[in-house]
């Protein structure tokens, strides 16, 4: 196979989506990292209890949200994120998108670090965050989208009920919360 081939080929495809196709690989090269090195990545980059003196402390703010326990946690997410992510982010704009992602896991993972002792990882704050912003991405003024109402009653209220549950399931059901919320207020508010 001569490398005019190769050129040829690859120009078949369109990095349609930068920010969502760059979150993928960066979160799937940190999960592959973890894998081969049993974890440690993620112990060094998921959100933990820590002094509000050690800089990491502040850097994990971001960076929880590039780690994966496993494959279907990752798998898990970023089926939706690479489902409805590029939409929002024509809608949107690159440089809109990433905020909101970036926004969407600080403000989850200050929740998280201020109630639980335990650390959190993952991308789902974010799923949810563009689940909710999806359903209002044709919002017209002064009228609310039955989409959003629909979501909410199915997607968002289970959430609240496992948040409130007796059973424990090591989810972190607030973080969906506070995804929900950040999509509410991006598309109904700010954006």
């Amino acid at each position: 196979m001569k490398i005019d081939n190769v050129i040829e080929f690859l120009n078949n495809f369109s990095y349609n989506s930068v920010v969502i196709i760059s979150y993928f690989v960066l979160c799937l090269i940190m999960l592959i990292l973890n894998t081969i090195l049993k974890g440690k990545i993620n112990n060094f980059f998921a959100l933990r209890k820590g002094s509000l003196l050690n800089p990491m402390t502040y850097i994990r703010l971001i960076t929880t949200g590039l780690c994966h326990k496993n494959w279907s946690h990752f798998r898990n997410n970023f089926i939706m994120i690479l489902l409805i992510g590029p939409i929002l982010e024509e809608k949107y704009g690159s440089v809109q998108i990433l905020e909101m992602l970036v926004i969407t896991t600080i403000a989850s993972s200050l929740i998280h670090l201020f109630i639980y002792e335990n650390g959190a990882i993952g991308a789902s704050d974010n799923v949810f965050m563009l689940v909710v912003l999806c359903s209002i991405v044709n919002i017209t003024e002064g009228k609310i989208p039955i989409t959003l109402i629909l979501i909410f009653l199915f997607y968002v209220a289970d959430e609240i009920i496992k948040q409130f549950s007796s059973k424990k399931d090591n989810i972190s059901h607030d973080s969906h919360i506070v995804g929900a919320i950040c999509g509410f207020i991006f598309g109904y508010f700010i954006f």
